[in-house]
């Protein structure tokens, strides 16, 4: 896969282009609306939220925008790989190119913006007074686990969408209740046992989780905890990767 990736290097590279542009075409405020945004969206949130369910928790703010910037990139990431395939058939139905690289190019644009919020989200743990520590540099583990989920998760979606075109609007549906059962604006504390674990089960989850361990909690998660990270990762392209291999020529037919 990746000396495909290296041989279609200028396709790649072009494509990247492309769908990162296309992005902000025609507005005011460009790649600037990847910063303004979720910012927005945090002072709505903040300002609804705080008040019922921020009083328990310290550092709420950094609390709410660590678990919405994580669930912000895996909607835009999945909803965007999602349309990968048919929004780009009128090129690989005339060119023999791998039809996973309009994915890829789809997620370099959703993690060009994720790196932004990043920015914004240690801004605000150095401005909400939390004490910084070399396990920050342990995110890179969350977010690798991440990238490759979304991945993961992105080539299943385009190929669902392939055939089934009510897909998009499943998606949504499912993305709402994910949401909620991310824990992004609330906390588990007075959950039972029983009930935190049922939370592991999602994803999404785990992978705030383990940005709030080390920013808010400043404890290293377990190896345990790690190898359900990787485990969630690697199954969702396993899956996403034999779906391509089988229907590979199939999509031609339906898109």
């Amino acid at each position: 896969m990746i000396w495909k990736i290296k041989r279609y290097q200028f396709l790649f590279e072009e494509l990247v282009k492309r769908d990162f542009t296309k992005k902000y075409k025609r507005t005011a405020l460009g790649i600037g609306w990847s910063m303004l945004a979720p910012l927005m969206n945090l002072l709505i949130m903040w300002l609804v939220l705080s008040r019922f369910f921020g009083s328990n928790v310290n550092h709420y703010i950094v609390y709410l925008f660590s678990g919405q910037i994580v669930f912000s990139y895996f909607v835009d990431a999945t909803n965007l790989g999602m349309n990968a395939l048919v929004s780009n058939a009128s090129i690989f139905t005339k060119v023999n190119v791998p039809k996973y690289m309009f994915l890829f190019s789809q997620n370099v644009s959703s993690l060009i913006n994720f790196g932004l919020t990043l920015i914004l989200l240690f801004a605000l743990t150095l401005l909400d007074g939390v004490h910084v520590t070399y396990k920050f540099l342990l995110l890179i583990y969350p977010i690798a686990c991440l990238i490759v989920f979304n991945i993961g998760m992105g080539l299943i979606l385009s190929a669902l969408f392939v055939f089934f075109r009510d897909m998009q609007y499943l998606w949504g549906i499912i993305t709402q209740l994910i949401s909620w059962l991310s824990a992004i604006f609330y906390t588990i504390d007075s959950y039972s046992y029983v009930a935190r674990c049922m939370f592991l089960l999602n994803p999404l989850y785990v992978y705030i989780r383990y940005f709030r361990k080390i920013i808010l909690d400043g404890t290293i998660p377990t190896i345990q905890f790690h190898l359900l990270a990787a485990f969630y990762a690697l199954l969702a392209l396993g899956i996403g990767s034999f779906i391509y291999k089988k229907y590979n020529t199939e999509f031609l037919y339906y898109v």
